[in-house]
Formats: C-alpha cells, sequence, structure tokens
C-alpha cells in the first residue's frame, strides 16, 4: 500500500488501509485516517489531521506554512474532514497561530491549481475550480461554488450556495444563495440552478426572489431595507440570507442593476 519511494516520518499516524503513491513526503506530524489516497510526488506536513477517504492528486502541497510575514515557525494546525478530493498542485496552509486552525470540511471538491490559505474555513460539498485563490482568513459556506480563477479577499465570507463566475473576484461578502458576476464585487442574482439542485421548492426559490428583489433593488438602504424585510420574510432560508447580511464586517456584493441571469 506504500510506494517504497515515498518518504514517511516513523512518527506519522497512517491507518492500515492508506495508499501512499511513488515520491511522495508524509512529516511528523500528519495524521491519515482510513482509506485515503496520497497520490505521486505529494507532500503532507504540519500538525495536520486528515479525516477518512480522502484522495490527493499529483503534486498537492497540504499544510505547509502559511504565507504570512508575521509567521514564526510554530506548529500550528490544519484540519481535514472526510471524501475530499484535491486535484493536482492544490495547496492548503494551515493556520498562523498556536490556537487556530485552517479548517477543510467534508466532501469538498479542490481543484487543480487551487489555493486554501491560512485560517480559512472551508465547509461541506464546496467546490473550487481550477486556480481558484482564497486569502487568509476566507470562509466559504456548504455548498458554495466557486468557478475557474476566481479570487476572494482575506477575510471575506462566500455564503451558502451561492455561485462564482469564472474568473470573479470579490473583496466583500458574498451573499448566500446569490450568484456572482465575471466582475468585481457584482451580484445579478439567485444562483437558480444550484437552488434547484440542493431541493428548493418553486414557492422557496420565489421567496427568495422576492426578498432579493427587496433588499438589493428597491432602492432602500440595505440596513433600512433589512429592518422592514424581518417583519416580511420569516422562512429559514430568509433568515439564513438575513443574519448573513445583519453579520457582514466588510459589506457585502452589490446588484449589478439588472435582470437575474437564471430564468425560473
Amino acid at each position: 500500500m506504500i510506494h517504497p519511494t515515498a518518504i514517511i516520518h516513523p512518527k506519522a499516524k497512517l491507518d492500515s488501509s492508506v495508499r501512499v503513491g511513488p515520491l511522495a513526503v508524509i512529516d511528523e506530524g500528519v495524521e491519515l485516517g482510513a482509506g485515503c489516497v496520497v497520490g505521486p510526488h505529494v507532500y503532507l506536513t504540519g500538525v495536520v489531521k486528515i479525516g477518512t477517504g480522502n484522495k490527493f492528486h499529483a503534486g498537492c502541497v497540504i499544510g505547509d506554512a502559511p504565507q504570512d510575514v508575521k509567521y514564526k515557525d510554530s506548529p500550528t494546525r490544519l484540519r481535514i474532514g472526510d471524501n475530499n478530493i484535491f486535484r493536482e498542485h492544490a495547496t492548503v496552509h494551515r493556520s498562523t497561530k498556536m490556537d487556530e486552525e485552517t479548517i477543510v470540511g467534508s466532501n469538498n471538491f479542490i481543484m487543480a491549481g487551487a489555493h486554501v490559505a491560512h485560517n480559512c474555513t472551508v465547509g461541506n460539498h464546496v467546490i473550487l475550480a481550477n486556480g481558484t485563490l482564497l486569502a487568509g482568513h476566507v470562509e466559504v459556506q456548504d455548498r458554495a461554488f466557486l468557478s475557474g480563477n476566481c479570487v476572494v479577499h482575506q477575510f471575506c465570507r462566500v455564503g451558502t450556495l451561492s455561485m462564482m463566475q469564472g474568473g470573479a473576484a470579490v473583496s466583500q461578502d458574498v451573499p448566500p444563495f446569490t450568484l456572482v458576476l465575471n466582475g468585481i464585487n457584482t451580484i445579478c442574482g439567485l444562483n437558480t440552478v444550484g437552488l434547484r439542485r440542493a431541493g428548493f421548492t418553486a414557492e422557496q426559490r420565489m421567496e427568495l426572489r422576492l426578498l432579493y428583489k427587496f433588499l438589493f433593488r428597491s432602492g432602500k438602504n440595505l440596513r433600512e431595507a433589512l429592518a422592514e424585510a424581518k417583519t416580511e420574510f420569516t422562512s429559514p432560508a430568509a433568515k439564513t440570507l438575513m443574519e448573513f447580511l445583519t453579520d457582514t464586517k466588510r459589506g457585502v456584493c452589490s446588484d449589478d442593476g439588472g435582470r437575474e441571469s437564471e430564468e425560473e
């Protein structure tokens, strides 16, 4: 199960079912759960706890030191859940401080050349397509889809079931359920396809559509619109969107003023 050219530190903890390919390197602080597959030339380092069923394709670097000038070589941490796929040359860096973690949840698909920086939190069922870059302290919530070569500024949040078109860049929060245009900090309506695939009914999608228009296309100040919307929209999904907007610290992406790009 372990290729003879792989280099594995004797104190690394590997389940007996783990497979390790040629020229992979696994350092001392790494723990690998059952069923993991480590491809050729993969480098696993740092204090990294990895769950079950994860697959690391050729050239991944997982758990290396954060790209932060304040970092001082301490054994900081990365935690990875179950059943994730890391494609060729994806990179995930551990946290900057001992009492913090970089976290990748479960069932995520991190494609070739994507980067998850220090102190990021990636939820579950997230897709980061080829070349996507997450700066430090970014939060990507469950079922978000970031298309190829998207860029997310440090400390931003990408809401659940949102989708970023290829090449989009954000330096503000992406509200849940929305679609980000190819450009900077611009949303254009709901991620209707993603909502359908997640099992949202036509009625639920319609309520979110009405809420979106009320918040982003009514001409009202967002804070004012939020205060009014809380008395009219009471479903769990509506509350998720409104609570996300209430909690923003960087501000949120703004609507482009046009019609939604996806039709019901």
